[in-house]
C-alpha cells in the first residue's frame, strides 16, 4: 500500500493553482491534429500559438513570448539617444576649458596685484620691482598665448582633446580634470576588452602603462598560439594578470576567448549603432588616449579576434531613436542586454527546428527581461508533453509520440460537441417530427394517451398530471386524461460509409479539416448512441483506401498525387456494405471536385478535364450501388460545372440527395442527414 504525501505552504501570490489541464491541452491540439495528423507538429503548434483554457485563462505561446521580448527591446531602443555618449565627454571638455580660462585670468590677476602692491611700497627695492615686472610680462604673454590656444581649439571634441594633449596647462585643477578625462577614456578602451578594468586605470604612470602593454602582448601571443600548450600559457597569464578579471575569472583559454568575444561584440555593437560622425569621434578620442605602442597592441588584438570569429559576429547594429541621454557604462550594459535578448529570441525561434528544444530556453533570461509570470508560463509550455503522457493521452514509442485510444475518443467527442453545438443553434424549432409506434426505442419525449396507443406509461408525468389537477393529498386520484406514455421511434440498424475526399484541392482550399472533423464526430456519435450500427470510412484521391477510426486523427490529404477516384471509392464502399444483409445502407460522400480518374486494368487512369470514360465508369458503379439498395448522398464543397453536372446525373440514377455546403456548415448537413436516413417510421 502506498501513501500519497501532500505538502502545503503559505499562499504568497506566486502559486498557480489553476493552469491548463491535460484535457484543455488536448482540445487545443485537436484542430492542428485534424489539419496535419502529426502529433509532434500539433505539439509545436500549441507551444507556438498558446491556448485559452476552459476557464478563460490564457497560456501564452512562444510567438507571444517572442513578441513581448521584441516589444521590450523596442522600449529600450525608443528610449535612448546613443549619440549623447559624446555629450558627457564634451561637457567635461567644456568644463576643462572653462576652468583653465578662469585659472589663467586668476593667475594673471594675482601677479598684477602683487606687482602693484610692490610698486606702491616704498620699502621694496627697485630691483624687486623690475623682476616682478618681467615676470608679469612673461606671465601675461603666456596667458595671451594660452587664451588664444584655448579659443582656437577645433570644434570637434576629438580634435580639441588631441590639441590639449600637447597643451601646457596654467591651472592645476584644469590639468587634473584633463588627466581624469584621459584616464576615463583609457579605462573605457581597456574595458572594451575586459569588463570592470576601467576601475584600475586611474592615475596610471608610465610604468603602469608599460605593464598594461606587456599584458596585451602576452594576451596576443596566447591567442596566436591557441591550442599549443594553451593551458600552461593560460595558467601563467592568469597567475600574473588574473586580478583584472574580478570575481568571474575564466578557468581555461576557451572561456577566456569566449569572454573576450562577448565583450568585443558588445563594444562593436555599440560603435556600429552610433552615427558615423559620432563613432569616428569617439574612436579617435579613445585611440588618442593610448600610447602608440599600446595602441598597436590593441589593434593587433582586434585583428586576431576578427580572424577567430569572422562574418557577422561583431556586426550587430541597433537602431536607437529616443531622446533620453545615456552614459557609456549604461550603454555597455545595454549592449549586453540587447545581445542576450537576441540570443533568447534565437532560442525561441529554434524550438522545434534545427535540433532546438523548448527545454533549452534560458528561463533566467526570460524572467530577467519579461518577468516572473512569463517564466512560469514558459515552464508550463515545457511540461505540456509530460502532462499529456501522465494523463494517458500520449504514449512514447521510442522517439515517436502517438495518441492513445483515450485521446482519440476525447478528440472525437470534442468534434461531436463542436458540430452539435452549431446544430442546436441553427435547427432551433426545426426538428423533424416522426410517427411513433409499438416496438421502438424511447425518444425521450412523452404524449397524452390516446385510444390504440400501446399502454407504455410514463409514471412520473402521469402522477404529476394527477397532482396538478386534483391537488395534494393521499391517495392520489387518477383520471383518464392524466395518463401520459413514452413516445417511441423505430431505429433501423444502419450501415454507413463516409467517403472522404483526400485529393490535393481539399487541403489547398482548407476543406479537409472540416471534413475530417465531421468524420470523427460521426464516429463518436455512432459509437456512443448507435453501437449496433456499422460505420466505415473510406479516403480517396487517385485510389480509395479504408481508414480505421483510430487512424483518422493522423490521416491527411494527399498533396503529392493528382486525381479524384470516385469510381474506386464507390466500388470499395459497395464491397464493405455487402457484409451487412439488413438495415439501411448509405454512402455519405464529401468532395470538392468531380471524378478525374477511374480504375482500368487494376491501375488508376487520370485525366483532367474528366474523360468520358471516367464519367461512364463511375456512373456504372453508382448503378451497381443503387441495385444493391445503397443510397448515395453527396455533399459538395464547390460548385464547379463538371462537379454539378456529374452529381446531377448521379442523383437521378440513385435517387439520393445532393447538397452544396460551406466547410463551416458541413457538419450540420451530414449529421442531420445521417440521423434522418437511419430512422424509419412506424405506424
Amino acid at each position: 500500500m502506498s501513501l500519497d504525501i501532500f505538502r502545503y505552504s503559505r499562499w504568497d501570490g506566486t502559486q498557480d493553482i489553476f493552469g491548463p489541464d491535460a484535457e484543455d491541452l488536448l482540445n487545443a491540439m485537436s484542430d492542428s491534429l485534424m489539419d496535419n495528423g502529426n502529433v509532434e507538429m500539433a505539439l509545436r503548434d500549441l507551444m507556438r500559438h498558446g491556448m485559452d483554457d476552459s476557464l478563460g485563462n490564457r497560456m501564452m505561446g512562444l510567438q507571444e513570448i517572442m513578441e513581448s521580448l521584441r516589444s521590450r527591446r523596442r522600449e529600450e531602443l525608443d528610449k535612448y539617444n546613443l549619440d549623447s555618449l559624446m555629450d558627457e565627454i564634451t561637457e567635461k571638455l567644456n568644463q576643462i576649458v572653462d576652468t583653465e580660462t578662469k585659472g589663467i585670468n586668476k593667475r594673471v590677476e594675482e601677479a598684477r596685484k602683487q606687482y602693484e602692491e610692490t610698486v606702491g611700497s616704498s620699502e621694496k627695492a627697485e630691483d624687486d620691482t623690475d623682476n616682478l615686472k618681467q615676470l608679469l610680462d612673461i606671465l601675461s604673454k603666456r596667458a595671451d598665448n594660452n587664451r588664444e590656444a584655448i579659443q582656437n581649439l577645433p570644434e570637434s571634441t576629438a580634435g580639441a582633446i588631441r590639441e590639449l594633449q600637447d597643451y601646457e596647462f596654467m591651472d592645476s585643477d584644469a590639468h587634473k580634470q584633463f588627466q581624469d578625462l584621459m584616464d576615463m577614456m583609457r579605462g573605457r578602451m581597456m574595458d572594451n576588452i575586459v569588463q570592470d578594468m576601467k576601475n584600475q586605470m586611474s592615475n596610471m604612470g608610465p610604468q603602469d602603462m608599460q605593464a598594461l602593454g606587456d599584458m596585451m602582448d602576452q594576451l596576443n601571443d596566447m591567442l596566436w598560439d591557441a591550442g599549443e600548450n594553451s593551458q600552461a600559457k593560460f595558467d601563467k597569464f592568469m597567475e600574473q594578470y588574473g586580478n583584472i578579471f574580478g570575481e568571474n575569472k575564466p578557468e581555461n583559454l576557451d572561456q577566456l576567448i569566449d569572454m573576450l568575444r562577448d565583450r568585443m561584440s558588445q563594444v562593436q555593437s555599440l560603435m556600429n549603432s552610433m552615427s558615423p560622425g559620432m563613432r569616428n569621434e569617439l574612436a579617435e578620442i579613445m585611440n588618442s588616449a593610448m600610447p602608440a605602442d599600446l595602441q598597436e597592441s590593441l589593434e593587433e588584438f582586434s585583428s586576431l579576434m576578427e580572424q577567430m570569429f569572422p562574418g557577422n559576429e561583431f556586426r550587430n547594429r541597433y537602431p536607437f531613436s529616443g531622446q533620453e541621454p545615456i552614459t557609456y557604462d549604461r550603454a555597455m550594459d545595454l549592449m549586453n542586454e540587447l545581445q542576450n535578448m537576441d540570443d533568447l529570441e534565437r532560442q525561441i525561434q529554434n524550438v522545434g527546428r534545427r535540433g532546438g528544444s523548448i527545454q533549452d530556453l534560458d528561463l533566467s533570461r526570460i524572467e530577467e527581461f519579461l518577468g516572473e509570470d512569463v517564466r512560469a508560463n514558459t515552464e508550463q509550455l515545457q511540461q505540456i508533453s509530460r502532462m499529456l503522457e501522465e494523463m494517458g493521452y500520449l504514449s512514447n514509442d521510442g522517439d515517436l509520440l502517438k495518441l492513445t485510444p483515450k485521446a482519440l475518443r476525447k478528440i472525437g467527442l470534442k468534434a461531436l460537441k463542436d458540430v452539435f453545438s452549431k446544430l442546436k443553434l441553427n435547427l432551433m424549432g426545426q426538428h423533424p417530427v416522426y410517427l411513433r409506434g409499438r416496438g421502438g426505442e424511447y425518444s425521450g419525449e412523452t404524449k397524452p394517451y390516446e385510444f390504440g396507443d400501446p399502454f407504455d406509461i410514463h409514471l412520473e408525468r402521469t402522477l404529476s398530471n394527477a397532482v396538478m389537477r386534483s391537488g395534494g393529498g393521499v391517495p392520489v386520484k387518477m383520471a383518464p386524461e392524466d395518463f401520459e406514455i413514452h413516445r417511441t421511434e423505430h431505429m433501423a440498424r444502419a450501415s454507413t460509409v463516409l467517403l472522404l475526399d483526400q485529393s490535393r484541392s481539399m487541403g489547398y482550399y482548407g476543406n479537409f479539416v472540416a471534413a475530417k472533423k465531421v468524420a470523427m464526430a460521426l464516429a463518436s456519435l455512432i459509437r456512443i448512441q448507435y453501437p449496433r450500427d456499422r460505420f466505415y470510412i473510406v479516403g480517396f484521391s487517385d485510389y480509395a483506401i479504408q481508414i480505421e477510426q483510430d487512424e483518422l486523427t493522423t490521416t491527411s490529404w494527399n498533396d503529392w498525387v493528382s486525381g479524384t477516384n470516385m469510381h474506386h471509392a464507390f466500388m470499395l464502399s459497395r464491397n464493405l456494405l455487402a457484409k451487412d444483409k439488413s438495415g439501411t445502407k448509405q454512402i455519405l460522400m464529401i468532395t470538392d471536385g468531380e471524378p478525374t480518374c477511374h480504375i482500368q486494368d487494376g491501375r488508376s487512369a487520370f485525366r483532367y478535364p474528366p474523360s468520358y470514360k471516367t464519367i461512364q465508369e463511375t456512373l456504372k458503379e453508382v448503378k451497381r450501388c443503387t441495385k444493391d439498395g445503397i443510397t448515395i448522398n453527396t455533399f459538395m464543397l464547390e460548385k464547379n460545372e463538371y462537379l454539378v453536372n456529374f452529381v446531377d446525373n448521379m442523383t437521378r440514377i440513385n435517387k439520393g440527395r445532393a447538397f452544396y455546403s460551406s466547410p463551416d456548415k458541413l457538419g450540420e448537413y451530414i449529421l442531420v442527414d445521417y440521423l434522418t436516413s437511419r430512422r424509419s417510421k412506424v405506424n
